[in-house]
């Protein structure tokens, strides 16, 4: 017995995050595939804090999504992202945002990188990109997706477009780094879009977009 899909009468879904760069990129991948639009958090008033203190990268995406839905009352969407480094055991994973400390910038959060990882040599500096998303509907479960992208730490920064680890990324399969790869090539191959493409599949499982579209 197949069941009806449930509605999905909004035209936007609430991206838990002020990165302007995550909100243009899970717009990019969800906007042509449902028809709805990503909004991150900037220009929403009332909103409170939300402190990063999970273990996990899931338990980080859940508390944010389930924390604005309920202020909101409406569905949202939250990311925790970020790099596991093999030598490192999986450093610096839940803490990669702020690495160099709290007001870490992605320099000095790639020079810590560099310096943590002097004297390993090229086949041994290995590492992911994580991407967990999680997405709340009040009244229902909140589900939980991951992407992951396999690749290894460069010794010096290549590229200038991304942000964060990008330039320290590299992509044997292509030979480059994330950081030289384009808006559109990284989007059909990043932790994100691998992600996002999950999270696709399971909203058209269970909702009918037609409404909001």
């Amino acid at each position: 017995m197949t069941h009806a899909k449930a509605p999905w009468p909004w035209t936007e879904l609430v991206f838990a995050t002020r990165n302007h760069h995550k909100v243009e990129e899970l717009n990019a991948l969800l906007h042509g595939s449902l028809g709805v639009s990503v909004v991150g958090l900037n220009g929403i008033e009332g909103l409170p804090e939300i402190v990063e203190d999970r273990d996990s990268f899931e338990g980080n995406a859940i508390k944010k999504a389930e924390t604005i839905a309920k202020v909101l009352d409406r569905p949202v969407a939250a990311d925790d992202s970020g790099l596991a480094v093999n030598a490192l055991g999986g450093a610096p994973g839940v803490y990669s945002a702020r690495y160099a400390g709290e007001n870490a910038t992605d320099a000095s959060n790639n020079e810590k990188l560099l310096n943590a990882l002097k004297g390993i040599p090229e086949e041994e500096r290995g590492a992911s990109f994580v991407c967990v998303l999680a997405l709340a509907v009040p009244g229902e479960e909140t589900q939980v997706v991951r992407g992951e992208v396999p690749g290894r730490i460069v010794d010096a920064p290549q590229g200038t477009n991304g942000f964060g680890y990008d330039p320290l990324f590299c992509l044997p399969e292509l030979g480059c780094t994330v950081a030289e790869l384009t808006s559109e090539e990284k989007n059909r191959i990043s932790h994100r879009a691998r992600a996002a493409e999950t999270l696709i599949n399971l909203l058209l499982t269970h909702y009918d977009f037609s409404i909001s579209s």
